[in-house]
């Protein structure tokens, strides 16, 4: 793909993001306490992001015949349950870095933070009540409906993946880790936007499943790609600690392949430091978790599936989209496909 597609992606991705962290932060009350709760909650909403599924929410809107002001509400819903997500993640996590910056919990404590989080899941309320104003009753409550089936999938996602861990469990699939990861991402980070854009462009009239199959690959391939990025990226362009899911035990496709490629003894030494709490973990043997993937491949085995994924999620393009009229934000759609997988690596 030319570099100019990449700049034409970033340009729209950077135009939908701040339309909807601007319109965000008009929700977010000017009322106490403001110290701890409401100056905080605009915390990572405020600090650089790529802002994906706002602008899913919007393109497929306006590519189905809709403009921005239709969908700008239930696209800012959407971003304030993402932060919210990322925000109980990282306490979840123990994370100490997000988005370039230290997390709510390593600063403020994880009390500070949970609830931070809890108030941008209340938050996002009013941005889908205010719907009804201009949706009308009935898409509201489909709107209203899509979301409450994106938070549920995302959160029984995050139960599986903490479960693995909890239990340090070490003979998962690549099933499993693609069964995790439609739960927990490809749902509210692909398939609902998508599914609700097109749903208020056409009062309810899109067949929604169109968009099944074409956000679990692409979904599927950004998460894989955002799990490359945790171990082999920049720091700068991540935003994370590098390295972070291997300190944490996360069940990666990297760590997956490698459990099920290594010797006997390699895996028992790597299920023996799983058990390890994060906090105890040490340097030298998370580099000797790297070197193990390293010597599988399991950075190029990880990397060919979000490819494959990728390419499954082109073809599926065009059974979502394929029919629609040729515009700008089709075309966007079309593009941020090789863009999200080739990201910053």
């Amino acid at each position: 793909m030319p570099v100019k597609s990449y700049d034409f992606v970033k340009g729209l991705l950077e135009d939908y993001n701040s339309l909807a962290i601007k319109t965000l932060f008009r929700y977010i009350p000017e009322l106490e306490p403001r110290k701890y709760l409401y100056e905080l909650v605009s915390s990572y909403p405020g600090r650089p992001g790529k802002g994906f599924r706002p602008a899913l929410c919007i393109a497929t809107c306006k590519a189905f015949g809709g403009t921005e002001s239709m969908a700008l509400r239930s696209a800012v819903a959407i971003e304030l349950f993402h932060n919210a997500f990322l925000v109980h993640d990282d306490v979840e996590d123990d994370s100490d870095f997000r988005r370039g910056d230290k997390t709510l919990n390593a600063e403020y404590g994880i009390p500070i933070a949970v609830n931070v989080g809890d108030a941008m899941n209340v938050l996002s309320i009013r941005p889908l009540m205010e719907n009804l104003s201009l949706l009308g009753p009935e898409m509201t409550w489909i709107v209203f409906t899509e979301i409450e089936h994106m938070v549920r999938q995302c959160v029984e996602g995050q139960a599986m993946e903490l479960g693995w861990v909890h239990e340090n469990d070490t003979g998962l699939t690549e099933e499993d880790y693609l069964r995790m990861t439609l739960k927990k991402t490809c749902w509210y980070t692909i398939i609902h936007p998508c599914r609700i854009g097109a749903l208020i462009a056409t009062s309810g009239e899109a067949d929604p499943d169109r968009f099944n199959r074409f956000g679990y690959y692409l979904g599927a391939a950004f998460q894989i790609q955002d799990d490359l990025l945790n171990l082999i990226g920049e720091k700068e362009k991540y935003g994370k600690e590098i390295g972070g899911d291997i300190w944490e035990g996360k069940r990666t496709m990297m760590l997956i392949h490698l459990l099920n490629s290594s010797e006997p003894d390699e895996k028992q030494w790597l299920g023996h430091f799983l058990s390890i709490p994060r906090r105890h973990r040490n340097p030298e043997d998370v580099e000797n978790v790297y070197r193990l993937m390293i010597k599988y491949d399991s950075f190029g085995y990880a990397r060919s599936c979000s490819r494959n994924l990728a390419g499954a999620a082109l073809k599926e393009f065009f059974t979502a989209y394929g029919a629609l009229p040729d515009t700008r934000d089709k075309e966007f759609l079309y593009r941020i496909v090789l863009y999200m997988i080739e990201r910053d690596l």
